[in-house]
């Protein structure tokens, strides 16, 4: 690995001998490669899928070592800051090529630039904001990944990206439970919204205003006119819908409102608005950060109002 050698010093030579004999659910699990680091023999170990929970981690490497009498050095493609944490904790060896290096039965710990600090520079991906928000619908607790692809109609490629963001910015967990990916958090639903809140998205991204006779499709309800649904607001003068998208209307619509009687605001969203919701109206969670800028006290007394409803509904799906 040139990165120990360019940052360290240290010469590494891949040798020819293949490891030996292991386990089913070893081999399943990494690929593995007989090394000397320094003339010191070691084996490093390429894990074949997501990274499992810690503890498993450390048994799988210790049964390598163990066999191959060698320490074994977990060779990750990335880790999160937690992920990090754990396997220092665990003193498991592990070196991230680029970024991270630490080898404790050579006395190294190197940390470069983490994955976790460049997300925090990163927006939360609308799929990952999406995933997010279903499992806070769903109570929090576990979650098998699939069953949010399955719901949401996200690709398991989607699913992987949007929840490896989510542990990366320390709002959840993820751990294998045999083939099936588990999400994972001990928060409450609010507490994990109140959390994530801060990391989350506007999920509209531009609004314009649209001829009421050119909406022909039955659009969701959104803004002061989904929030006038979901508590005690009076109902806005201007009409408001969301869309995942206004190409339709391109033509006939302007930036500006001209008519409160003959137009209506029509918002795009960077997710499908239906994905969550299965009433007249975007989700109120999405609502909520939509109008989260809002300083109107009314508006805000109302966005309180409606996501109290929510923490009420969620908690007696978990009692």
């Amino acid at each position: 690995m040139d990165y120990l050698n360019q940052v360290l010093g240290v010469r590494t030579v891949y040798l020819n001998d293949q490891p030996k004999s292991m386990p089913n659910y070893i081999q399943s699990r990494y690929r593995m490669q007989k090394v000397r680091l320094d003339g010191k023999a070691a084996v490093f170990a390429y894990p074949k899928d997501e990274l499992e929970d810690v503890k498993a981690i450390k048994k799988h490497l210790g049964w390598i070592s163990r066999t191959e009498e060698a320490p074994t050095v977990l060779i990750p493609e990335h880790l999160s800051y937690r992920q990090k944490e754990y396997l220092l904790r665990e003193h498991i060896p592990f070196v991230v090529d680029g970024k991270q290096i630490y080898l404790p039965f050579m006395a190294v710990y190197l940390q470069e630039r983490g994955d976790s600090e460049k997300q925090n520079m990163i927006s939360m991906l609308p799929s990952a904001q999406v995933l997010l928000l279903y499992f806070i619908y769903r109570g929090c607790g576990e979650m098998p990944a699939s069953t949010a692809s399955r719901d949401l109609g996200f690709t398991a490629t989607s699913i992987s990206r949007a929840s490896r963001q989510l542990e990366d910015m320390g709002l959840i967990r993820t751990q294998k439970d045999g083939v099936q990916k588990l999400i994972i958090s001990d928060r409450t639903a609010k507490e994990l919204f109140d959390d994530a809140e801060k990391y989350m998205n506007n999920p509209v991204k531009r609004t314009i205003y649209v001829p009421k006779a050119e909406i022909k499709e039955n659009l969701l309800m959104s803004g002061y006119s989904a929030l006038s649904e979901y508590s005690m607001i009076n109902p806005a003068g201007v009409e408001c819908f969301a869309a995942g998208s206004v190409t339709s209307w391109e033509k006939t619509a302007s930036k500006k409102l001209n008519s409160t009687e003959d137009q209506c605001a029509v918002e795009l969203w960077r997710y499908n608005p239906n994905i969550l919701t299965g009433g007249r109206c975007v989700d109120r969670l999405s609502l909520a950060i939509s109008l989260s800028t809002d300083k109107d006290e009314r508006v805000e007394e109302a966005v309180e109002e409606m996501l109290s409803d929510v923490w009420r509904t969620i908690d007696g799906k978990r009692t």
